[in-house]
């Protein structure tokens, strides 16, 4: 029996190129790393001199910050003095902070000119505007409303304590924000009403006119004598209610009705909201008739007369009952 055997020749020429290929390839991987770490040292060391250049700068752009800081405030206080009597606090706080926010605005663009960073300013300033015109679509609703709010605060013949009518709603004004405008009403309810609302339709201000013209309607019986009845109401009116100027009582008979002939008085009283009319119009009622029943005239009630153009025959039906 034979067995199979293997020899190993050993080169040497071979075992030596291996190790100057790997000291080889060991220099080229360390030289890399050197120069990388070279590299890194002058990318720092250029930052480093750069930073050092912009110190002046940078002191420059921070002391800027600072004053514009502080200028804002100072804007902020004195556009609310500014506007102390001419319109509502919360567009007196929007306005202070809106000039405050562009002194602001104005101290980061002017540090940033001054650190050298002109691209970045127009990049932002770019950025804004689309980011402006994209919240701007958003919004519209809103925005609407906070112009129509600001526009409001700004109008005189509108204010908070007025007792206006728009919209189907009548009450006090409470409250006019940036977005809406609140009212309470005479039974004690709040309504909020968008401010774009107000703005888009018409508003009665019974606080404008410290005088306002009440008209009172009524009717006596076909019995009276009109000429007295219209003299004794406009001597009972203008003694009630003093007429200024030329101002005067004034009364017209307009209908016949169905069981009265009715009339119309108007006169002049102090009212500037909506409870003194009724007051006023309450008073009216109750002096005229003290003075109707005085002089007797007769103030009817609602008559219908029936009339039966035929006979009515009535037959008497007895009968007996086993």
């Amino acid at each position: 029996m034979c067995k199979n055997s293997s020899i190993i020749i050993f080169d040497p020429m071979k075992s030596l190129q291996q190790a100057a290929q790997t000291a080889q390839n060991a220099e080229k991987k360390a030289a890399e790393l050197q120069d990388g770490s070279t590299l890194i040292l002058e990318q720092l060391a250029n930052w480093y001199n750069s930073f050092i250049k912009l110190l002046p700068n940078l002191g420059v752009a921070l002391v800027v910050l600072i004053i514009a800081y502080f200028i804002s405030k100072y804007v902020d206080k004195g556009v609310r003095r500014l506007m102390a009597n001419k319109t509502q606090a919360s567009v007196k706080r929007l306005a202070g902070k809106a000039v405050a926010t562009i002194v602001v605005l104005g101290g980061i663009f002017i540090a940033m000119s001054v650190l050298q960073l002109n691209d970045a300013v127009q990049g932002i300033i770019a950025g804004a505007g689309i980011s402006g015109l994209v919240i701007g679509l958003a919004l519209q609703g809103s925005l609407a409303n906070i112009i129509s709010g600001v526009v409001l605060s700004f109008r005189s013949q509108v204010k908070v304590g007025d007792w206006i009518e728009t919209s189907d709603y009548a009450g006090h004004v409470m409250e006019i924000q940036l977005d809406k405008f609140m009212l309470k009403e005479a039974d004690n309810n709040i309504v909020i009403i968008p401010n774009k609302t107000i703005i888009d339709n018409p508003l009665k201000n019974w606080s404008l006119t410290p005088r306002s013209r009440i008209i009172l309607d009524c009717g006596v019986g076909y019995e009276s004598d009109l000429e007295m009845v219209k003299q004794l109401s406009i001597d009972t009116i203008g003694g009630m209610f003093e007429q200024q100027g030329d101002e005067e009582v004034e009364f017209f008979y307009n209908e016949f009705g169905d069981s009265s002939i009715n009339f119309m008085i108007r006169f002049w009283a102090d009212a500037t909201k909506a409870k003194q009319k009724h007051q006023a119009l309450s008073d009216a009622v109750i002096g005229l008739k003290k003075a109707f029943d005085a002089k007797n005239v007769n103030i009817p009630f609602p008559i219908r007369t029936l009339e039966f153009n035929n006979n009515l025959q009535m037959k008497n039906i007895t009968g007996s009952q086993n």
